[in-house]
């Protein structure tokens, strides 16, 4: 795990030095699966720089994020990692000294087997579906909840999918 570990970690800087341009931010995150077993999210994130839609209500704007997450249980298969990568919409409202927002993103993710937790994802490769809420302040530091489901789209069999609920921080590199 710790050698996994090291090449996520690895390659999110890597990534980050490919797009030093962009505003970059570490993202740790705890969650659970809907069956109850723990999640826990090392992410990088990689702001578009581009917003759209400005009105006094607030804008929309996006990230690019990659991420580690290690499953930590399950009948079929506990101790399971998985690499994603997503780009993300998300819509801030206007505030003062922090920002509410809502977000929304699909990408794709690679596990180390095609069982996780409880369920049996049928295949490695899974896409990524993710919604979430939160605040944004105006340090740049970001407090939200997101549930992100993996399926495989019904491009093979079984499909079980599964979802992480998370409570997660962002804080600016």
């Amino acid at each position: 795990m710790k050698k996994l570990l090291s090449l996520a970690v690895l390659a999110a800087l890597s990534l980050g030095q490919v797009v030093s341009v962009q505003a970059a931010n570490l993202t740790g995150a705890v969650g659970a699966t809907g069956q109850g077993d723990m999640t826990y999210r090392l992410g990088m994130s990689f702001d578009w720089d581009k917003s759209w839609w400005e009105s006094s209500a607030g804008h929309l704007t996006g990230y690019w994020d990659a991420g580690y997450t290690y499953w930590s249980a399950g009948e079929l298969a506990g101790g399971r990692h998985s690499l994603s990568f997503s780009p993300v919409f998300r819509y801030e409202f206007a505030g003062e000294s922090a920002k509410p927002f809502v977000e929304a993103g699909i990408g794709v993710a690679a596990f180390s087997g095609a069982e996780v937790g409880n369920q049996d994802l049928g295949s490695s490769f899974n896409f990524e579906d993710r919604l979430g809420t939160g605040v944004k302040f105006n340090s740049g530091q970001v407090l939200g909840v997101r549930v992100i489901h993996y399926s495989n789209a019904g491009l093979s069999q079984p499909n079980d999918g599964i979802e992480s609920y998370n409570l997660y921080f962002s804080q600016p590199l």
